[in-house]
Formats: structure tokens, C-alpha cells, sequence
């Protein structure tokens, strides 16, 4: 059995007030205990979110990492620093790391690497863009990107990964793929999977980011292939993430 993953993506949002808000109030309820909990935040936020959610069974993440371990790259975070400063999981690959920072394929797989050399758990974001999906690519282009990173894997490595499907087009948008749209991708990509290892396949949670909220999060998680999600927007709203987090129990 699965165990759902809700990773709350703030992205350049947030501050040391809203950490702290986030702290209370993931004090005072009972989450479900089949469910993981991860918050995502700004480098500089790190270590406050763990002292803030340190009483809680919220796990803090990192939403980017460079590919190197150490030396002369200016404003560069490696993994080594944010598993020091307390964070289990990091984004690896998220739509606008590719495209608004030029992550290639083999950008993303340099980071997955580093991150699983520091203990990190990678969450690889995979997802087309809208003209990708009306040209009918939407399975080459994702599965494509599986595979360029668990290609270059070992087994023991492909294991520790989560993958976290994110239509492009539905970022930020407003825009959510119905359950179904949504169910086909997560089905292939697991499918995908299935060609390393039918273990692999039946144990890799398959997150679906794109517009979650509180209203729609029930129903695309009833889906038998979507193990959680990788909230945006709806993250940054406590009562609403929280919300979220009750949906996936």
C-alpha cells in the first residue's frame, strides 16, 4: 500500500510569519497518520521551518538544488547544506526550473543524483505543455523524461525517487486536469515504470501538481494511480492545505 505524499509548494512566497502560522496550526490538528505531509519553502525559510513544524509530523523540503557538491558557484545551495539545514526531500525538475531556468534533461539528472548522494529524497517533476498535449505528445513528452533520468539509475536508486506529474498548462492557471486526463498520464507513467521493474511500479507514489485545492483534491485523489499532490497556490493557505491534507486520508 501507497502511503499519499501532499507537498506543498510555496515557490518565491511565504515569510517567517507564515512559517510560524503554519507551525500553530499544524500543532493543534491531528493529521491523518496514512498520510505524509511535506512543505516545500524558500531557502531562507529552512531552517525556521523546522524548528516551527519540529513538533509536527511535517517534513520540510527544498524545492530546488545545484548538481554540485561544493566550490565556486555564487548563490548556488548544494545538498549536502540543505540536508544540514533539515530538509528530507527537494524538487528536482519542476516545469518552471526548465523553463524559465533552462533545465535540460540532463541538468535534472545531475540533480537527482546529487540529491540522492546526500540522503534526499528527489521529487522528479514531469509534464507537458499545452501545445505538447492538443499535438497529442503528452505521453512521449513525460514519459520521455522518466525515462532520461531512471534510465541513468540503478534499481536501489530508482526506488528512493517520488514522481510528481505537472501538466504545464495547469500551473498557475487556474486550469486543473480532470481525474481523468490526469489518471490516463499517471497509469502511463507507471506503466512506464513497470518496464524497469513491476516492484518499482507497484511502490512509486505518483503525485499529480497542477491547481490541487481544497475543492477538487478528493476526487483526483480517489484516482487508482495518484498517490497525493504537489500543491501550489493552495499551500500558501493554511485552512486550505490543511483541507487538502484531510482529503488524502
Amino acid at each position: 500500500m501507497r502511503m499519499p505524499l501532499i507537498a506543498g509548494n510555496w515557490k518565491m512566497n511565504g515569510s517567517l510569519a507564515l512559517v510560524e502560522e503554519f507551525g500553530r496550526a499544524f500543532a493543534d490538528v491531528s493529521l491523518p497518520v496514512s498520510v505524509e505531509v511535506a512543505l516545500m519553502v524558500p531557502f531562507p525559510f529552512l531552517d525556521a521551518a523546522g524548528r516551527a513544524l519540529g513538533e509536527t509530523s511535517v517534513t520540510v523540503g527544498a524545492q530546488t538544488l545545484s548538481d554540485q557538491p561544493s566550490g565556486a558557484f555564487t548563490g548556488e545551495v548544494s545538498a549536502a547544506m540543505l540536508r544540514e539545514c533539515g530538509a528530507r526531500l527537494v524538487l528536482v525538475g519542476h516545469s518552471e526550473r526548465r523553463t524559465l531556468f533552462g533545465e535540460d534533461d540532463a541538468a535534472v539528472l545531475a540533480r537527482v543524483k546529487a540529491a540522492l548522494s546526500e540522503e534526499l529524497t528527489p521529487v522528479l517533476c514531469v509534464g507537458e505543455t499545452l501545445e505538447e498535449r492538443e499535438a497529442e505528445r503528452t505521453e512521449a513528452v513525460v514519459l520521455g523524461q522518466v525515462e532520461a533520468v531512471f534510465d541513468a539509475l540503478d534499481a536501489a536508486e530508482r526506488a528512493r525517487l517520488v514522481v510528481a506529474y505537472e501538466p504545464v498548462w495547469a500551473i498557475g492557471t487556474g486550469r486543473t486536469a480532470s481525474p481523468e486526463q490526469a489518471q490516463a498520464v499517471h497509469a502511463a507513467i507507471r506503466g512506464c515504470l513497470a518496464r524497469y521493474d513491476a516492484g518499482l511500479a507497484d511502490g512509486m507514489r505518483l503525485l499529480y501538481g497542477g491547481s490541487m485545492k481544497a475543492d477538487n483534491a478528493a476526487e483526483l485523489l480517489a484516482q487508482p494511480d495518484i498517490d497525493g499532490g504537489l500543491v501550489g497556490g493552495a499551500s500558501l493557505k493554511v485552512d486550505d492545505f490543511l483541507a487538502i491534507c484531510q482529503s488524502a486520508g
